[in-house]
């Protein structure tokens, strides 16, 4: 078994999430955010790298402005030394952004995301992760979501947490909670992956 060479990256963990205009609903907010922090401590005890990423949006926009409290790193994150940054625009932390680069430098096969949102910037760049032929780890309790209603329906928080993590660990990441990781980091041992067939046989077999 081959010890992962990790790098944490801490996706768009700001003041909108917590006293903005787009608040964490599921899990609780609070927990998702010590949880961020128990990670970055981590993972700098094992020489793991950590990536802080950061959203920005013209500064008349209602989320994420440049130049607005909101937008400004969670205390969590700010008070924590880090080893590379990344401002962004769009979902993927990839996207018009030196992270891939940075990542091939230091031969990172495995990222571990963390951050907000579960289904928006987290699954962008687990996708974009997995397609530039990364592994991937996600942990479901350093992350949150917010409901939604629009022309297609509703979601509440949870059920969006809920089904992105299902759905992720099918196929793009391990999907595991924070204490799992840090006894994997630890032991230097990947974590556990699903993959489609297997999580669909066992959604089958319910009806069995």
């Amino acid at each position: 078994m081959t010890t992962p060479r990790r790098a944490l990256i801490v996706i768009d963990v700001q003041n909108e999430y917590v006293t903005g205009n787009l608040p964490i609903e599921y899990p609780n907010v609070q927990s998702s955010l010590a949880n961020i922090g128990r990670a970055i401590d981590a993972a700098r005890t094992a020489g793991v790298p950590v990536v802080i990423v950061q959203n920005f949006a013209p500064a008349t926009s209602p989320l994420f402005a440049r130049g607005s409290a909101a937008a400004e790193l969670h205390p969590v994150v700010a008070s924590r030394e880090r080893d590379h940054y990344v401002e962004k625009s769009l979902p993927s932390a990839f996207t018009g952004t030196d992270l891939a680069d940075w990542l091939a430098a230091r031969q990172i096969d495995t990222v571990t995301v963390v951050g907000y949102m579960t289904h928006n910037c987290d699954a962008s760049t687990i996708n974009h992760a997995v397609h530039a032929g990364l592994a991937v780890e996600f942990l479901h309790d350093a992350t949150g979501s917010v409901p939604y209603e629009n022309s297609a329906g509703f979601a509440s928080a949870e059920d969006i947490h809920r089904v992105f993590s299902v759905v992720l660990h099918s196929r793009f990441a391990a999907v595991a909670s924070t204490d799992e990781w840090l006894a994997a980091v630890s032991s230097g041992v990947p974590l556990e992956r699903g993959n489609i067939y297997a999580s669909n046989q066992k959604a089958r077999s319910r009806n069995r």
